[in-house]
């Protein structure tokens, strides 16, 4: 009956031998790992628990019960530094204790068997029920694992849904409107009938992104909606109009733009010829007025900017090019550059449409070299296409127009995201990010420093400048301002007041005066540490916005390790206390240090939504660490006089491991990678990304919730095929609502998910065919009268599942 605990079992024997070759090799591991870590200074748990498992290990070996007090001295000092070193944190004690729970269960089905060996009673009733509990316990921590574990956990008491009549409108910007809010003012679809959201129509771009490397094509649009088309516009600018009701194909304009990396398409502008302008206030001119003979095609146009460098003007109505846009229909956007090939200058975002003038901005490859084309941005006539305006950043004047075969200048602060534009005031917003090369600011100039990584405020019919307002110091981090930023109304003690409201790759939220510039909110400038290259530009101190939350930007500690198992948590453990980390602004050097959160974010380009009712503001974020070094370049030889490393192409492989990467015309190559664990798991502590719902009355964290699991994703890449809401980097953006609702499918599982706007909980999913990208957007059918939500399905960053779906949600049949 008790098979496996009489003396002469040989299944006891043999799991007694089992258990303690695998006692001696963790011992082994922890014992030698953990004299390594502590000679990093860091954690002394490890060797000291390596100790008593191989105690433990040798005293089983002989099959004596000494070997179990000294395993339980083990588990319990496991347990106790795990809540110290811890806290009730979830997925941190369960990295911690799981391993350890399983040795114990099968260590406790051995002790009666080692018991009757040395003379002892088995006392199997005690030591199987232990292992019962023990197994519930383990049983209790599994389900938890599918449980959403919330950073910060919302109030179950929901705010009221408003009472106001719901707004109306197209979705006639890549915000919804040139603000950027990302808000649909309408609530047919709401939190208490999301449960009948269901599929309404589907339909295929026959543009199918592929990304083997993450460098490729990606399908990351949020659609346009006027009147009754959809406007789509597919990852290499192919341009269509759906029905917005069937997502039926009325025209298809075929654009087939074609880059060696990022080859992708956001979104697209649109402009209105016989449309009324608003009226300006606080502005310092007006919209230009422009000329335009109805009796010609192209009253409404779309605007596409591909990432080959072309401006092209599509007549809305029919697909057909406008002809008196350009030269027929296209500006290229190249001219002016100098030397800009393929893929070293490119477009990705959606052109901007401020009054009469498109304005674009242009993205310049990140970490080549120090001679790269110039971030000029310019303004254009939105019905001839004739240059307006041009802002250099690099030129002390700015607006200084270029002389037959002049060029502008070259290597400046660039604005790859999407931009904003305010009517009254006339003035578009551009988010900043940092001159070339990234990493390295020794040959920097005064503009520079003035205009990198910043938010530039704009005229938009002359171009000045209004005012900048700088984020990052000399950024040597790739800290971007990654997003459009969201012009809403804040309040404050005197009231409601006008806001450029926008976060950043380094996890900060900034909430600015739109007339001047000046924070609302307290920032302040910190003193940060330099690092050791010669000649470079160091700053002082660095902005921190103290008077908003911080998104998952640390600072990390030991304790902050993590892993599936302890063996993996050792790991990332000995890696971080071998790195250079000094916080947030850990400036990179000749030896290795940890950027956390990396250039990838943080937030990015997904942007920011809104809901004006709540004055809440909703912020997704990915957790992802780089670590960073600089390598001196050897001298140059006879048989390598150019010292050929491979050059980056200014794609995504530049942090994934590729090796030292020169960067031309400076000392230096660099050579990053992915703070990951062996099994290619970030190695700091859970989430991996989250969506977070903040307060601007109370400039704190309302709720912030995990979002996504490893379905559909997994170590190495492997689908892991389980829901467990880890919370995993998102990219893409988010859709605030009216009916209380925020709607997100920017994850690495395929769903698209509505969450409570109010509590944070989830409300709703939607299984996807492949994972997504996309901004979902809402609207108003103006013949059926149906709210919709729809989003771009085309695949998840790095997931191999690709497809070209156009997905549209609605409630049942009116």
């Amino acid at each position: 009956m008790y098979r496996i605990d009489r003396p002469d079992s040989r299944l006891g024997l043999a799991l007694t031998w089992l258990l303690s070759a695998i006692l001696t090799i963790t011992g082994l591991y922890f014992f030698v790992g953990g004299a390594w870590l502590l000679s990093l200074r860091g954690s002394p748990y490890f060797v000291l628990e390596g100790l008593l498992l191989l105690s433990s290990a040798y005293f089983l070996v002989r099959r004596q019960i000494l070997a179990f007090p000294l395993f339980i001295t083990f588990y319990a000092t496991t347990v106790l530094w795990s809540f110290w070193d811890a806290g009730w944190d979830f997925w941190p004690l369960l990295s911690r204790l799981m391993v350890p729970s399983v040795f114990l269960l099968i260590f406790l089905v051995l002790v009666p068997y080692l018991r009757q060996l040395n003379g002892k009673t088995a006392l199997r009733p005690v030591f199987y029920g232990l292992s019962g509990i023990t197994f519930a316990g383990i049983a209790v921590a599994f389900v938890e694992m599918f449980m959403p574990h919330a950073p910060v956990v919302g109030s179950d008491a929901e705010l009221p849904l408003a009472s106001t009549q719901d707004g109306h409108g197209d979705w006639e910007a890549y915000g919804r409107t040139a603000a950027g809010t990302r808000f649909a003012p309408f609530s047919e679809i709401n939190r208490n009938n999301i449960s009948h959201l269901h599929q309404a129509w589907v339909m295929h771009t026959g543009d199918i992104p592929i990304s083997p490397g993450g460098n490729g094509a990606e399908d990351q649009e949020t659609p346009l909606q006027i009147d009754t088309s959809l406007y789509l516009c597919t990852p290499h600018n192919n341009v269509i109009s759906v029905d917005v009701d069937t997502g039926k194909t009325r025209w298809e304009a075929k654009v087939n733009s074609q880059s060696k990396v990022w080859q992708r398409c956001r979104g697209l502008g649109y402009f209105d010829a016989a449309a009324e302008r608003p009226a300006t206030l606080n502005a310092v001119s007006d919209p230009a007025p422009v000329t335009y003979d109805p009796s010609v095609s192209c009253q409404k146009r779309l605007f596409t900017n591909t990432p080959d460098g072309r401006l092209i003007a599509i007549n809305a109505d029919n697909g057909k090019l406008c002809t008196e846009f350009g030269n027929n229909g296209t500006v290229n956007l190249l001219a002016g550059l100098g030397n800009a090939p393929d893929p070293q200058y490119q477009l990705t975002s959606a052109p901007t449409v401020a009054g009469t003038t498109v304005v674009v901005g242009g993205r310049v490859a990140d970490n080549v070299k120090t001679d790269m084309p110039g971030g000029v941005i310019r303004g254009y006539d939105v019905i001839t296409g004739a240059l307006r305006w041009a802002f250099d950043p690099r030129n002390p004047d700015p607006n200084h127009v270029l002389a037959p075969g002049e060029t502008y200048r070259r290597s400046s602060a660039n604005s790859w995201a999407p931009m904003s534009y305010d009517a009254a005031m006339n003035t578009v917003f551009i988010p900043m990010g940092s001159s070339s090369v990234d990493l390295w600011g020794a040959n920097r100039l005064p503009e520079d420093h003035k205009y990198a990584t910043s938010i530039l405020a704009l005229d938009a019919t002359t171009g000045h400048l209004r005012w900048v307002y700088q984020t990052v110091h000399n950024d040597l981090w790739d800290f971007d301002i990654p997003m459009q930023p969201s012009l809403i109304n804040v309040p404050t003690k005197d009231g409601q007041k006008p806001a450029v409201v926008f976060g950043t790759k380094s996890g900060q939220i900034f909430v600015l005066d739109r007339l001047t510039g000046k924070p609302i909110t307290t920032v302040k400038e910190i003193p940060v540490p330099k690092a050791d290259i010669p000649n470079e530009q160091y700053s002082a101190t660095q902005p921190f916005s103290v008077g908003m939350p911080q998104i998952g930007a640390g600072p990390l500690h030991e304790s902050d390790m993590w892993g599936a198992t302890p063996f993996d948590q050792l790991v990332c453990r000995i890696n971080f206390r071998s790195m250079r980390y000094t916080g947030l602004f850990t400036a990179p050097g000749t030896d290795t240090s940890l950027s956390f959160p990396g250039s990838l974010g943080g937030m990015n380009w997904g942007s920011i939504s809104s809901d004006p009712n709540n004055d809440l503001i909703f912020v997704n974020d990915m957790r992802l660490g780089l670590w960073v070094r600089m390598v001196p370049n050897a001298p140059k030889s006879g048989t390598d006089p150019h010292n050929s490393q491979k050059e980056s192409d200014g794609g995504e492989s530049v942090n994934a491991g590729m090796g030292a990467v020169p960067l031309g015309g400076t000392p230096y190559s660099v050579v990053k990678n992915r703070f990951m664990s062996p099994l290619q798991i970030p190695c700091q502590k859970p989430p991996f990304g989250t969506l977070s719902a903040v307060s601007l009355k109370t400039h704190k964290i309302l709720w912030q919730v995990p979002v996504g699991t490893v379905q559909d994703t997994g170590p190495f890449g492997v689908k892991m095929h389980m829901k467990m809401p880890i919370g995993m980097p998102t990219l893409g953006g988010t859709l605030a609502t009216k009916g209380g609702l925020v709607f997100i499918a920017g994850t690495q599982d395929y769903y698209l998910r509505a969450f409570d706007s109010s509590t944070g909980k989830e409300v709703w999913k939607a299984r996807l065919p492949v994972g997504s990208q996309g901004g979902p957007m809402s609207y108003i059918s103006p013949v059926t009268h149906r709210q919709y939500v729809v989003v771009s399905v085309g695949g998840a960053r790095q997931s191999p599942d690709r497809g070209d779906y156009v997905i549209a949600f609605s409630l049942n049949q009116k």
